[in-house]
């Protein structure tokens, strides 16, 4: 029995376009379509679109956009692939009516629209400026003068604030896009100061897609040998660039200074600033180097800092939640600032340290504008345009040589004098008052120092100090006032008068064995005071009193008492070359006990701190020794 086969099945092939979804059809023909008009424009473009409407267009932008004649004399480049740009080359940027040239650029190359161009029209966008050489001038009013009648000054000028955003007519907006510069030159003449300030390599990319659009730029340039990138960027640009309010954010970078700011400003007027801002200065003096200017002893004020809240307020500025930093020394307070018209500006506030150096402070108020130069101004510089008053507080200060703790203190300078007071402040387990006080002329003039000690032990002061010598160990007090004609920072211990009394209970004379000079001076002319003093002569008061001047120390009064003998002391201390010239007694302190203690008058020579000591001739007898009368000499 025969079986038969089924009928062979016949595949069906269907054509690819029945595969595709409808949509999928529509998409693949939009792209085929895309393609070739796409390679058919720009096979035609160099055929089809004139060269010099496009060249023209560039030019005519430029002209529009700036308000002068641009002029290019450079032959125009134009590529079509892989996007339509156009170059041109030796760029002219002149005056209209004085014909007074303003820059000139390289080149500028720039994308364009093929669709505009076969149109007869030309529109740009994604700008690349190479080499631009640019001169600008700051007006007295803080503007710029590259702002005339072009289509970006009637945009500024026609730029208005509402609710707090930046509005703009339609008819005033346009596309930008990118800008890039690359290598440029940037000369800005300030008319306030005199000044130009040049900025070379010039590199720049702006984000600025419409006139209406937020902006956003990173620029690096140099000047003066330093490098500096500013990263600015406003949601109110045409605000910002016409000198009105806006909100704005900037940072500057260098090896030298960083500085951020971050709120509302007016880049006009600088008397208008609500934000924060950050200056930090890592090195002080290599800034002042870097600026042509100088600061007396600079190096003690090294690294600088300042973090705050600022407001402007009528004419000046008000710093709240402010953290100063000097040398790795932080300080937290408020100041403010004034400039009055006619009047000095002046600078006040509070500021609390934890630890402060008050050499680095008087350095940072020492600052003139020709500081450093034979023939700087004769009335200060700077510091006489300033009027200061600052209060301060530490936990810990350094007063060189000495330190302090709990000080609080002042800053005061006007047009006539500058003091620096520490009301208060423990010493060495006492207490320290001082007081500096400068000339007219303020610290170029010379000028004075008053400072008293209660109740320091000195002794502790004069280990730390590891000072050498037979000097008193003891808990005393210390008056100190001297004046000097020259400048305070210039002035050293030779170049000061004044007087200084020091007076001290219950406390010993180290290097100075009374029973071992008495007995050498019997036996030698003179001889050295530490190869025979071995012990320490105790005493329960010392008084001393000395004239300072020209480098040397006039003994008016010196007087250490002893619970047997007396020692007193005239004569002069050329502290300058560390002499010594000094007659003095060996006495008893009591009358009465002439005959045990017989009077000893010697004399001390030699250098600072290995004295040398020889007898004088004379000794009176016993009962009628009479000391020495305040300031005698012998």
């Amino acid at each position: 029995m025969g079986t038969s086969r089924p009928p062979p099945r016949r595949i069906k092939i269907r054509p690819v376009s029945r595969w595709l979804p409808g949509v999928a059809r529509v998409g693949t023909i939009s792209l085929l379509v895309f393609l070739a008009v796409f390679v058919s424009l720009r096979v035609a473009g160099p055929y089809v679109i004139s060269t010099g409407l496009v060249r023209s267009g560039i030019e005519d932008r430029l002209s529009r956009w700036t308000g002068y004649n641009a002029e290019i004399s450079g032959r125009p480049v134009i590529e079509f692939w892989p996007t339509p740009r156009i170059t041109v080359n030796k760029i002219a940027v002149r005056q209209k009516d004085a014909n007074k040239l303003l820059g000139t650029i390289e080149s500028v190359s720039a994308e364009f629209s093929l669709i505009d161009a076969f149109r007869g029209k030309a529109s740009f966008h994604e700008f690349h400026i190479l080499r631009p050489n640019l001169l600008l001038t700051r007006e007295r009013d803080g503007t710029i003068d590259w702002t005339n009648d072009g289509q970006l000054a009637q945009a500024i000028a026609g730029a208005q604030e509402k609710n707090g955003e930046e509005t703009l007519d339609t008819t005033l907006d346009a596309d930008i896009g990118t800008i890039t510069v690359e290598d440029g030159t940037l000369n800005v003449t300030d008319v306030a100061s005199g000044r130009t300030y040049r900025f070379d390599g010039v590199t720049a990319d702006i984000g600025w897609p419409r006139l209406s659009s937020p902006i956003g730029a990173v620029l690096i340039a140099r000047t003066n040998g330093l490098d500096l990138k500013l990263d600015f960027s406003s949601r109110s640009p045409l605000l910002t660039f016409g000198g009105k309010n806006a909100p704005l954010r900037a940072a500057l970078t260098s090896n030298l200074v960083t500085a951020k700011f971050d709120g509302v400003a007016n880049i006009a007027h600088l008397f208008s600033l609500q934000g924060t801002m950050s200056v930090g200065i890592p090195d002080l003096p290599a800034l002042l180097t870097w600026a042509g200017r100088a600061l007396p002893d600079a190096a003690t004020l090294k690294a600088f800092s300042i973090d705050s809240d600022v407001t402007s307020s009528a004419n000046g500025f008000r710093f709240d939640n402010l953290t100063l930093g000097m040398n790795g020394s932080n300080a937290n307070g408020a100041m403010d600032v004034s400039f009055v018209p006619g009047k000095r500006a002046k600078l006040g506030g509070t500021l609390a340290f934890d630890q402060i150096n008050f050499k680095s402070l008087f350095d940072a108020f020492v600052v003139r504008l020709a500081a450093g130069e034979d023939h700087g101004p004769p009335d200060g510089g700077a510091l006489q345009q300033l009027d200061i008053d600052l209060r301060l507080s530490a936990k810990q200060a350094d007063l060189v040589p000495f330190k302090l703790a709990n000080v609080g203190a002042s800053i005061i300078v006007s047009s006539n004098e500058a003091r620096f007071d520490i009301g208060d402040g423990q010493f060495e387990g006492g207490a320290l008052t001082a007081h500096i006080e400068t000339k007219r002329g303020d610290f170029d003039g010379g000028g004075k120092l008053q400072m008293s000690i209660r109740g320091a032990d000195f002794a502790s002061l004069i280990e730390r100090l590891n000072l050498k010598g037979p000097l008193p160990l003891a808990t005393g007090s210390l008056d100190l006032s001297v004046s000097t004609a020259l400048p305070i920072w210039k002035a050293g211990p030779a170049d000061v008068s004044g007087n200084i009394h020091f007076r001290a209970q219950a406390g010993s004379l180290p290097g100075f064995d009374s029973e071992a000079v008495r007995s050498e001076a019997a036996k030698a002319e003179f001889f050295a005071l530490s190869a025979v003093s071995h012990r320490s002569f105790a005493f329960d008061r010392l008084d001393i009193a000395a004239d300072l001047d020209d480098g040397a120390a006039q003994i008016k009064r010196g007087r250490i008492e002893g619970p047997q003998e007396t020692i007193t002391l005239s004569g002069v201390i050329p502290y300058k070359s560390s002499g010594l010239a000094l007659s003095g007694k060996i006495i008893a302190t009591d009358p009465a006990n002439d005959a045990a203690f017989p009077a000893l008058p010697f004399f001390v020579g030699g250098s600072w701190p290995d004295p040398v000591l020889s007898a004088l001739p004379g000794n009176q007898q016993p009962g009628n020794q009479q000391p020495p009368q305040e300031g005698a000499t012998k």
